[in-house]
């Protein structure tokens, strides 16, 4: 978990269930009662058993408590392997729809997202400077959740990639229209922040749903776009080692490690096709 996301769990459920209290009063049996009466998902309800677990593992080593079994493995959270809700692709046709009912900057953020695979929090930390126009690349530097700029959410995800020549059209008409172009500019700067920001992610979020609603394509969140990517990247037959360089995850073991870089050039041709798509062009 991010610095931001240990705040959250902090502030809004552990301190103000336990913060009279002593570390020695959150015992299992407690804990376990409390986290089975929260109205969150397995998977939150398990990053915050997750700090808790931290919690007295930095008290023992500070020697503030004995020694022990961390009472923390004893707290299970049922359905922690479960999704909560089924994770959701869009077709071609679906995402064109979608982007017909959504205004600038919003349009050109969702081209984004689904051309490149981004997370929103990638998306909306990008700067003007990440664009290497010449050479046609994106940097993927930093992050930006709750407005607070972070790292990538991991080593992998901070890379180089390549930008084909009609999504580079579509970020230069863009950059034409927004009041912030300057190189250290948000790419996606809030007007209501006079550009120190780039937008908020709930800003976001509620323009997609008003377009979804008039797209009548049914619910979806940002990070649709992401799953729509790699399900796309299978459409257009993309091998998968090339698949996870694009989407910049951590795993598929040796494959990338043996062939380095050698996939680029794939990796160009597979998000050009991945353009074509969302563009509708042939």
């Amino acid at each position: 978990m991010t610095k931001q996301g240990y705040n959250t769990w902090l502030n809004n459920y552990i301190l103000p269930k336990w913060g009279n209290c002593t570390l020695q009063d959150m015992q299992p049996r407690p804990v376990d009662l409390w986290l089975q009466s929260l109205a969150l998902a397995p998977k939150s309800k398990v990053h915050i058993r997750g700090l808790v677990r931290a919690l007295w593992e930095f008290a023992m080593w500070r020697g503030d408590v004995p020694t022990q079994r961390n009472p923390m493995e004893l707290v299970t959270i049922k359905g922690a392997t479960k999704l909560v809700r089924r994770t959701r692709s869009l077709t071609v046709e679906e995402f064109q729809r979608l982007i017909e009912h959504l205004e600038e900057p919003f349009r050109t953020m969702a081209l984004v997202c689904v051309c490149f695979g981004l997370r929103i929090s990638e998306c909306l930390a990008l700067k003007w400077s990440d664009v290497d126009w010449l050479n046609g690349m994106l940097s993927v530097e930093r992050g930006i959740v709750h407005q607070v700029v972070d790292d990538v959410k991991t080593p992998e995800s901070q890379r180089s990639m390549c930008i084909d020549g009609d999504m580079l059209e579509v970020l230069k008409a863009w950059k034409q229209r927004s009041q912030f172009s300057s190189s250290g500019d948000w790419m996606f700067a809030s007007p209501v922040q006079i550009g120190r920001l780039p937008f908020s992610y709930p800003g976001v979020w509620r323009a997609l749903r008003r377009a979804a609603v008039k797209a009548e394509i049914g619910h979806l969140s940002s990070h649709t776009f992401r799953h729509t990517h790699r399900s796309w990247l299978d459409a257009v037959g993309t091998p998968i080692g090339v698949q996870q360089r694009l989407m910049r995850h951590t795993d598929i073991r040796t494959t990338m490690n043996v062939y380095g870089t050698a996939a680029t050039a794939d990796m160009r041709q597979a998000h050009a096709k991945i353009v074509r798509l969302a563009l509708a062009r042939a």
